[in-house]
């Protein structure tokens, strides 16, 4: 049965264009001030941090979820154009790196969660009375935060708190690196280009079009991230296979970054600011402590791997899987790797949450 083209405009008439429009003006504003400030990633930093405080501050800000699909399925494939034969070899050769890294992942958000566990429930400074051990496990995997969300969901846990937790340790990992690393002067250590480095608009056009076949394609099986691993999966295997149609045009790529941006900073609401301090608090001084761990972890895979350490922190730190490639392709830090790292930790995350916590927590 079709729908009720009246209900489908009374669906659209409901999307509070307005507060999509003045958000964007504001985030677009905010990405030209960090490009004269030489800030670093300008278009994904300066939209994040002006919507995440204005929001907080009870502002009507708004992220239309179409428009952050468009963004992830232009980073997808802007990526995916990375991943040349030869840049293939290489990854395949780092197979080791790649597992361990899963591994790490794994025990370092298990640890999170327990440390989560014991600072609220004993007696202290961070003590929150009634928290569950469902929700400092679910709150402390590394990936896939709207999937964790569910799944604590499903188990009764305090999912605000879960997906708080989530959403402060991106953003924390998003502003620390890359600001750490432009004081550090660690930018443009890898020589690794994409494969097609030209515009053919008409070659941009199929390639937009495969790639949005991909998106679709996991939307239908219900993937996480489906318009950036869709976008990326197609991108990657085109190019992998030496079929080189189009390059991304930068604007697009930096308005992709607005997008992104903006989608996380709304994310703050004037709430998020009352929502149990003594949880946030304990949530950021976690986070430090893992990109610590991650950088003592990134430095000892360097020994081994012939690859720069801040290379390897940017593939195993505990940020988002768009954020961080978007970090490293701006700062040209091995995107093809980062890519490759925190796309493998997602699928075992996301694969391996609940089996650890049926194992770890109820012995089964």
């Amino acid at each position: 049965m079709s729908l009720n083209p009246r209900k489908r405009l009374s669906g659209l008439s409901e999307i509070p264009a307005a507060k999509i429009v003045l958000t964007l003006v504001l985030a677009l504003a905010a990405a030209s001030l960090c490009v004269q400030l030489r800030t670093p990633l300008p278009w994904m930093i300066g939209p994040l941090m002006v919507t995440a405080i204005v929001s907080m501050m009870g502002a009507p800000t708004h992220s239309w979820t179409p428009l952050r699909n468009a963004g992830q399925w232009t980073i997808g494939a802007a990526l995916g154009l990375y991943f040349t034969p030869q840049v293939m070899t290489l990854i395949a050769g780092l197979w080791w790196a790649i597992v361990l890294n899963i591994v790490w992942a794994l025990a370092l958000g298990l640890v999170f969660g327990v440390w989560l566990h014991r600072v609220h429930s004993g007696p202290g400074l961070f003590h929150v009375a009634g928290l569950s051990s469902v929700t400092t496990y679910f709150a402390a995997p590394i990936g896939g935060a709207s999937e964790m969300t569910l799944m604590a969901e499903r188990r009764g846990a305090q999912t605000e708190l879960v997906a708080s937790a989530h959403s402060l340790r991106v953003l924390m990992v998003t502003l620390i690196i890359p600001f750490g690393f432009q004081w550090a002067g660690l930018h443009g250590l890898d020589t690794t280009l994409p494969g097609p480095r030209v515009v053919q608009w008409p070659a941009l056009g199929l390639l937009a079009v495969l790639t949005g076949v991909g998106c679709w394609v996991m939307v239908k099986l219900e993937r996480t991230n489906p318009w950036f691993i869709g976008a990326l999966l197609v991108s990657l295997l085109l190019t992998a296979s030496n079929v080189t149609l189009s390059s991304i045009p930068q604007f697009m790529t930096n308005a992709a970054q607005l997008l992104i941006g903006v989608s996380l900073g709304v994310r703050f609401t004037s709430s998020f600011v009352h929502l149990a301090p003594r949880w946030l608090s304990s949530v950021a001084l976690a986070t430090v402590g893992m990109i610590l761990l991650c950088a003592g972890f990134a430095w000892g895979l360097a020994q081994f791997a012939q690859v720069h350490w801040a290379t390897l922190l940017l593939g195993t730190s505990p940020g988002g899987i768009a954020e961080m490639a978007i970090t490293a392709k701006v700062l040209q830090l091995g995107v093809p790797l980062v890519t490759a790292f925190h796309v493998t930790r997602l699928a075992a995350v996301l694969l391996l949450a609940e089996p650890v916590y049926r194992w770890f927590y109820e012995g089964k």
